[in-house]
């Protein structure tokens, strides 16, 4: 049962629109879904809107930001809760400790790092939570290729699917989410 969602994406607010109206739609969905959301602590770019949005919406949400990033004032001030944690390792596995599922929309470098090493968990059986990633306006694709393409080359399983969901809208990460394969991932199968 989801009752909280995390919530990887950039921390950049110089990027299209389109992007910033995803944020924002999916705090509002995960409100409406009475999703606790949970993501980075801070208050700029997509990440900064995304909390807004639930927060405006009535929602619960939680943020996780590391000591050394609340030195540039970056923390959001009004956050149902917020952990200040020594480290960016203790940042990550909080965020996932306190979720039950995960949400990747566009990023950039810290968004991909928090997507594969939740992945990696993944693959190698420590949770098995639901990861949807948000190809929206097809920011992922060179990514998901990259990993097909790994597959091709036998550096791991060819089906990806029980690792990740790939979806093309916000609207479409709720029903994801839900429609996510339960069991845990085997990973004595993962080299074969």
């Amino acid at each position: 049962m989801i009752e909280s969602v995390c919530v990887y994406c950039g921390s950049s607010a110089n990027v299209d629109e389109i992007y910033k109206q995803s944020a924002t739609e999916l705090g509002q969905l995960l409100v409406k879904e009475k999703w606790t959301t949970v993501y980075g602590g801070s208050c700029v770019g997509l990440m900064g809107l995304l909390a807004d949005s639930a927060l405006a919406a009535g929602g619960k949400v939680v943020g996780v930001m590391a000591q050394n990033l609340v030195h540039y004032e970056l923390d959001h001030k009004n956050l149902t809760e917020i952990h200040i944690v020594p480290t960016m390792h203790q940042r990550k596995q909080m965020m996932v400790d306190l979720a039950d599922a995960f949400v990747v929309l566009p990023g950039g470098i810290g968004t991909m790092d928090e997507f594969f090493e939740v992945i990696t968990w993944k693959q190698i059986g420590l949770h098995d939570k639901p990861i949807v990633v948000v190809n929206l306006d097809n920011y992922w694709d060179k990514l998901i290729s990259l990993i097909h393409g790994l597959g091709n080359k036998g550096f791991m399983r060819q089906n990806y699917d029980h690792l990740f969901t790939v979806v093309d809208t916000v609207a479409d990460v709720p029903d994801a989410l839900k429609a996510a394969p339960k069991e845990r991932f085997d990973p004595t199968t993962k080299w074969i």
